[in-house]
């Protein structure tokens, strides 16, 4: 179990998760709070199938309308549901993707060694935003720049990333910089 800690800038806050990485597998747990959109703390479990393939994300929400909770759950065979609910606008996509997480951005880059190795290639994710934890399809591309430095594109949004030699993010410009114990 490995313990990462980033400060998230895009949510002028903090973001802990547990990790296990076993061979094309990861579990995680983690923990966030944050003041933008508004003040909220977060609670997740983060499991994937073979190939970092997310299997489920489990997600309690606290803010000042309440709390919310999500359980989105893919089947394996592309179909998602959303605390029971089908979602056909996400059909397809292999990853989730928590609003504000650095963690989520890891599952494509480990399932295509994008960290290391030359490569591109779009995704659609089921993305979920923070803090009111609704989930809407997102297009995004991964692209290799340079061992460790992978761009991601979403919409009108880019950004260069530094990932470390397991494929966790160090800093992601405009979001979360991994911070390291003294």
């Amino acid at each position: 179990m490995r313990a990462i800690t980033w400060e998230v800038s895009g949510s002028h806050g903090f973001e802990t998760a547990w990790v296990q990485r076993g061979e094309g597998v990861l579990r995680a747990r983690g923990r966030a709070v944050g003041t933008v959109p508004e003040p909220y703390w977060i609670s997740y479990e983060l499991e994937t199938a073979e190939g970092f393939v997310t299997r489920r994300l489990t997600v309690t929400a606290e803010a000042e309308a309440g709390t919310r909770a999500l359980d989105l759950l893919h089947d394996g065979q592309g179909r998602w549901t959303a605390n029971g609910e089908p979602l056909p606008a996400v059909d397809g996509a292999l990853d989730c993707d928590l609003g504000l997480c650095p963690l989520t951005n890891t599952m494509p880059v480990l399932r295509h060694g994008f960290h290391r190795e030359p490569g591109e290639r779009e995704f659609l994710m089921a993305w979920v935003s923070v803090p009111d934890l609704a989930v809407r399809p997102s297009r995004q591309t991964y692209t290799h720049l340079a061992p460790g430095r992978v761009r991601y594109v979403s919409g009108d949004f880019r950004s260069d990333l530094e990932f470390d030699d397991e494929g966790y993010v160090v800093d992601y410009p405009r979001l979360a910089t991994r911070l390291t114990a003294r």
